[in-house]
């Protein structure tokens, strides 16, 4: 379990909250370079998770572990938060197929994005979270939020869908641009 755990959130809290908004209209905060992307260890998705909770029951006849209670799960600097996550695997036990976290969802990526929704689900197979109720992803002032984000991550895309009550809304703050040559500044540690 280790090793497909690691797959879930790897994928949905360190490539999973970026796509949010990165696939914004052209004031959107532009993707991160494929350079980048292209650099991440093959490793990550071997890196050890580590899941804390107040009560753990596992169900090895449906091939489900459920974590309830201040469920804090960590993996290379990415947080999930969650009242509860259930974790449904394949039949021999020995990977991820699918989780729900419900109550209190939030995620935290290694970059300092921030997702929260009263739901989240991730597809192994497919490469898919989704953020449901009340979702909403940020980092530094700028937001997207909607009543669902479906992430794709397989295919850097997300798509953002309002709800019967609102619609989607994305607020993006311009930044200054900086002269060539001149120093970046280092980014916020992020404090999960």
């Amino acid at each position: 379990m280790t090793r497909a755990i690691p797959a879930f959130l790897l994928a949905a809290l360190a490539a999973g909250a970026a796509p949010a908004l990165a696939e914004q209209p052209p004031a959107a905060k532009p993707a991160a370079p494929a350079a980048k992307a292209a650099a991440k260890p093959a490793e990550d998705k071997n890196q050890p998770v580590t899941v804390d909770a107040d009560h753990m029951e596992s169900f090895q006849k449906e091939s489900l572990v459920i974590f309830t209670g201040n469920v804090v799960a960590r993996q290379n600097g990415s947080v999930q938060y969650a009242d509860r996550m259930e974790v449904y695997l394949d039949e021999a036990g020995n990977r991820v197929i699918r989780t729900i976290s419900t109550g209190n969802v939030r995620i935290i990526t290694r970059d300092c994005r921030t997702g929260t929704a009263k739901r989240s689900e991730y597809y192994d197979g497919e490469e898919r979270v989704e953020l449901i109720g009340n979702a909403r992803v940020w980092q530094s002032d700028n937001v997207v939020t909607g009543e669902r984000i479906t992430i794709f991550l397989n295919q850097e895309r997300s798509v953002v869908q309002g709800g019967k009550q609102e619609r989607v809304k994305a607020i993006f703050y311009q930044k200054e641009e900086k002269p060539a040559g001149a120093p970046a500044k280092a980014q916020p540690e992020c404090k999960n």
